[in-house]
């Protein structure tokens, strides 16, 4: 008898499981809307399908009557602005940092401590000193997600190049490879499938992030939407806003994934 560990499904059969808990979800939410509406015809927390495609279409294909903009292309492309710089900047430091510790021990020794102890710092905690700081601008929120996601980065790494097979960089020296040679030859092309890893596995805190500080002190965004219509209930506008979300991450997760698959196929698992 095969053991269940052993057994692996067809292709339509992961298509299948794949979806069916989505779909369990979506079932779950229409028995529990009709349920609401039915004794309640007003209710705001689990609006009818109906409602949520007018809402949709109003939000992503009519202007605004007071600013005359396309209110959700306009919140999505401020948040992804936001959002893309500080992962960019966030993976610059990263493998930057990252290689200097995980090559040359001096740096590893001076910095290791130090990076060990901002990582450990809630970033979210720190929000109001950065808005006093650096202002209300987009700096301030730039930069809360990269002192949230930077030192992950750097620690992971750093983790990945000292995981390195001795021999390797054994075998490079005895050729004659310099520290420069051995850092960007050997040693850095190794790193990049792992940063592209880390940052998928940073996409759902950088979010976080982005909307903390969208809420707090912003005029478009995504997350400054959410909490702006909030206080009106309005369930109909946070729902479709929250799975938006959540299809923008899931599509820069699948781009990085690609990315990773198209330059580094020899990491890949197969």
């Amino acid at each position: 008898m095969p053991r269940l560990v052993n057994l692996q499904p067809n292709r339509g059969g992961t298509l299948t499981l794949g979806v069916l808990p989505f779909l369990l979800l979506l079932a779950a939410y229409l028995l529990g809307s009709n349920a609401r509406l039915t004794d309640n015809a007003d209710d705001k927390l689990l609006p009818s399908m109906t409602t949520l495609v007018t809402t949709v279409h109003q939000y992503a294909f009519e202007e605004d009557r007071r600013s005359g903009e396309v209110l959700l292309w306009v919140d999505t492309l401020a948040s992804l602005k936001r959002i893309g710089l500080a992962l960019g900047i966030s993976a610059g430091i990263g493998m930057l940092c990252g290689l200097m510790l995980g090559a040359i021990p001096y740096v590893r020794a001076l910095l290791a401590p130090f990076i060990a102890a901002v990582a450990m710092i809630p970033p979210l905690a720190i929000l109001p000193i950065l808005f006093i700081v650096l202002g209300l601008g987009e700096v301030a929120k730039v930069t809360l997600i990269v002192i949230g996601v930077a030192p992950i980065l750097i620690r992971d790494l750093a983790l990945r190049a000292a995981e390195l097979p001795a021999e390797q960089l054994i075998k490079a020296q005895t050729l004659g490879a310099s520290s420069w040679l051995l850092s960007t030859r050997v040693i850095l092309p190794q790193l990049w499938p792992r940063l592209i890893d880390a940052l998928r596995l940073n996409l759902g805190c950088a979010w976080l992030f982005l909307i903390a500080a969208e809420a707090i002190a912003s005029t478009e965004g995504l997350g400054y939407r959410i909490f702006l219509v909030r206080r009106y209930l309005a369930m109909d506008v946070i729902l479709p806003y929250v799975v938006w979300i959540t299809l923008l991450a899931f599509s820069m997760d699948w781009l990085l994934r690609a990315i990773r698959a198209r330059f580094f196929p020899w990491a890949e698992v197969t």
